[in-house]
């Protein structure tokens, strides 16, 4: 059966895929408000309230909820990203009901002890710590940061130390109250269940939550360019992200961004990962690839080598860039590629849990259902003189660099194009 869509009178919008062939059942409650829409004075209020829900509701405490998701061998989980958050719960199709009341329940009725608030500060503050250990994602924030400065989008989805010290419940209560209203909520069901008793579920356990207001959106980010490093004299490696902006995830140009991606460094096959590491042996770690939000994104290369080899990997890097402006990709190439990106789309999207996710992202980016087979009809669509052209716009940007490491001594600058 064809997943189906429903927006009930508070606003809650209901994405339904039936999978008989299965016996999960996957459950996700998505919101539309990532870190991207959070004032200056509620930074890291989003992530912090993924977090603080598990802690416990009017009727069960955090500890109860682990034993009952426990209990139905279930697995659940949450993130926050920069334009929405996420719950899901994945069980077996027999424990259907108590997932999805479980689910309502933390989002409905979350506790927000002031306890809590102190304990889970210390774990995120943990969170914190854990980021500033891994280089890569220091570098990502790093290059963000640097290409949208002036907007949320650049910031860090946790937000600052300072600010995660000082909030307090009214802050927490505040912010959920003008989030978590339906208008913002898409409840996503993919598995072994009907869509009638899907519909039963929703309504009854979300049906009848206010409607609220509508949050007003987020503006559209502007770009930036430039050199940012940070010297990290622990690090044996430098890491270097070398990029520019580039399509968005609602672009028509997007496919054609994740062919030229995949072609770059986006497989083993590709051409930055044959002739840096490969053939020359000079990193372990090569990749590209675009990175796309709603109204705009970036097409980067992530490379990490010891100091004295950056000068050769970016210049190895700039080749391949200059390669892909000037000549078209050849047919074969071009077709591994897209052959590469339906594979990884179709076996990505064999579970219920990939399904439900599949189906609520397609609802946040485009407000409606968008198949398989249609998503693979875009990517065959891609040529090789649309490659070419989106390599020249992008390319012809002027680039950001980020880079982290131990920089002493390093003569770092954005390589030249032209």
């Amino acid at each position: 059966m064809s997943a189906t869509r429903q927006v009930f009178e508070n606003g809650l919008t209901l994405l339904v895929e039936p999978l008989a062939q299965v016996r999960s059942v996957a459950i996700g409650v998505f919101v539309r408000r990532g870190s991207r829409h959070e004032t200056e004075r509620e930074r890291g209020l989003a992530h912090f309230i993924e977090h603080l829900v598990f802690k416990g509701t009017a009727s069960r405490s955090a500890e109860h909820i682990a034993m009952e998701v426990d209990a139905m061998g279930g697995h659940m989980d949450a993130f926050t990203s920069k334009e929405y958050a996420a719950f899901h719960l994945r069980v077996l199709d027999t424990h259907v009901e108590k997932a999805a009341a479980i689910l309502s329940d933390i989002l409905v009725h979350p506790r927000f002890d002031a306890d809590d608030l102190v304990k889970e500060k210390t774990v995120i503050l943990e969170e914190f710590a854990m980021v500033d250990d891994t280089p890569d994602d220091i570098l990502g924030e790093m290059f963000a940061q640097k290409l949208w400065p002036d907007h949320p989008i650049g910031r860090p989805i946790l937000g600052t130390r300072t600010a995660l010290k000082a909030y307090r419940r009214e802050d927490v209560q505040r912010f959920f109250k003008k989030v978590y209203v339906p208008s913002n909520l898409v409840l996503a069901i993919a598995g072994r269940i009907t869509e009638k008793k899907a519909v039963e579920l929703a309504t009854r356990l979300f049906g009848a939550i206010p409607a609220g207001r509508a949050n007003p959106g987020s503006v559209r980010p502007l770009a930036h360019h430039g050199l940012v490093k940070k010297h990290k004299k622990t690090l044996a490696q430098t890491h270097l992200c070398l990029g520019a902006l580039g399509p968005s995830s609602t672009h028509a140009d997007r496919f054609t961004g994740h062919v030229l991606g995949t072609v770059l460094g986006g497989s083993i096959s590709s051409r930055l990962f044959q002739n840096v590491r490969e053939k020359r042996g000079l990193v372990y770690s090569i990749s590209a690839g675009l990175s796309g939000f709603m109204d705009t994104g970036s097409l980067s290369i992530y490379a990490a080598t010891s100091k004295d080899r950056v000068d050769t990997v970016l210049g190895l890097i700039t080749d391949e860039l200059k390669k892909l402006v000037d000549v078209e990709v050849p047919s074969d190439e071009l077709q591994r590629a897209k052959d590469n990106l339906k594979g990884g789309l179709m076996l990505s999207l064999e579970g219920s849990g990939s399904r439900m996710s599949n189906l609520a992202r397609n609802e946040i980016y485009f407000k409606r259902t968008v198949s398989p087979d249609e998503t693979l009809r875009s990517i065959d669509a891609v040529t090789s003189a649309s490659v070419a052209k989106l390599a020249r716009e992008i390319f012809s940007r002027k680039q950001t660099l980020a880079v982290i490491g131990n920089l002493k001594g390093a003569k770092l600058r954005i390589p030249e194009l032209s």
